[in-house]
């Protein structure tokens, strides 16, 4: 089908909020002024014309990567699957949250260099656009020459988050957690008895995490990165990884942390399954909770990527917020605080990012746009 498009007589959300019933037209990727005699054109007369959204964060794709202990399937057949899911459910931007460990298996240091290498060769190939938040473990300190190299990359540069799951890893282990501990054992394919006796290693090299903390923050700076602070319990931590350039908050574990990055004017990330599900899995904050009291300004696939599409839905449904502001969360609130500003909005000049959705009985997606291409028929 062709590139150039021409959406008809849809509602279309306009960049200051509203809703106007106007012909959207797209060429070359990208939103366009006037449409031309070869454009196709989409009926969307009575159906919303939406940004598409972006996933700011997102690590379901382990799963399709490695759907079992020990079983890998091929890089392009998983994570060609993964694309249709997204532009399925209307994701057209999708930050693949790269776990950078210091465990074996599939969040060691090994599998991501290959999952850079091998996403970088298939990019083209991809309708939706891939990128990556690397999620680095802060006590993965083999990691950071290669953060150094794929910090420097653009085209496009990843974004990085901090994380320490490492320190409720030792405690679950001082704790005799001895379950929830073999079941990380086994996710790295090596035994109970090494898994022990790997984290207390790496646990030793505590005194040494600030200083490497600050190290990569100063990477991120240099080269423009955004930054991603993960999990912060108060809001003095919140106050101190501002400091260091981490400017956005992501699934914070208490209110008051929100509340400081809010006053602040920084996006705090929370996760959409938690908005379906009606709470968090792990007991955290509710999501729906905090977007009533204006505490979250970015929801996330986090594990699940259809949860974006009908978590804003469910908001709109329960009187939460408007579409138009629901719609914001996934998509032109996620743009700016990831610094894409070309995308996220419907005008010219913007990237063609675009989900044409069918609102009259409850929502359904009848088409996705991705980079100008028609990439989703229905669902």
């Amino acid at each position: 089908m062709s590139n150039v498009l021409t959406l008809a007589g849809g509602r279309v959300l306009s960049p200051s909020g509203g809703f106007e019933t106007r012909d959207v037209h797209v060429a070359d990727g990208s939103i366009v002024e006037t449409t031309t005699a070869e454009a196709v054109e989409i009926d969307c007369r009575n159906y919303a014309v939406l940004p598409g959204i972006v996933d700011v964060h997102g690590d379901a794709f382990e799963s399709e990567l490695h759907p079992r202990p020990g079983v890998d399937i091929d890089f392009a057949i998983a994570m060609k699957s993964i694309d249709r899911q997204l532009v399925t459910n209307g994701v057209t931007t999708a930050f693949h949250g790269l776990s950078l460990s210091w465990e074996p298996g599939a969040r060691s240091l090994e599998a991501g260099r290959r999952f850079m290498t091998c996403l970088s060769a298939l990019r083209p190939e991809l309708t939706a656009d891939h990128r990556v938040q690397l999620r680095w473990e802060t006590f993965a300190h083999d990691a950071i020459g290669d953060l150094t190299d794929w910090l420097a990359q653009d085209d496009p540069k990843p974004a990085i988050a901090f994380n320490d799951h490492t320190t409720l890893t030792l405690k679950a282990i001082d704790d005799r957690q001895t379950g929830k501990i073999a079941k990380w054992a086994q996710r790295t394919g090596v035994s109970l008895d090494e898994y022990l006796d790997l984290a207390k290693a790496v646990g030793a090299h505590a005194a040494d995490v600030p200083a490497k903390i600050r190290q990569v923050a100063e990477l991120g700076q240099r080269h423009g990165a955004v930054m991603l602070s993960h999990d912060e319990g108060g809001s003095a931590e919140r106050d101190g990884n501002r400091v260091l350039g981490m400017s956005v908050c992501e699934f914070p574990l208490a209110r008051d942390v929100a509340r400081s990055a809010i006053a602040a004017g920084e996006p705090v990330v929370m996760g959409a399954p938690n908005v379906i599900r009606g709470g968090s899995h792990t007991g955290a904050i509710s999501a729906e909770d905090a977007i009533r009291d204006g505490l979250c300004t970015v929801l996330a696939s986090d594990y699940y990527y259809p949860s974006l599409f009908h978590a804003a839905e469910r908001l709109v449904a329960r009187g939460v917020l408007p579409m138009r502001d629901a719609w914001r969360l996934i998509s032109t609130n996620a743009a700016e605080a990831m610094g894409l500003g070309d995308r996220g909005a419907i005008e010219p000049g913007r990237r063609a990012d675009l989900a044409i959705v069918d609102c009259s009985s409850g929502w359904r997606l009848l088409h996705t746009i991705a980079g100008g291409r028609l990439a989703s028929l229905g669902r």
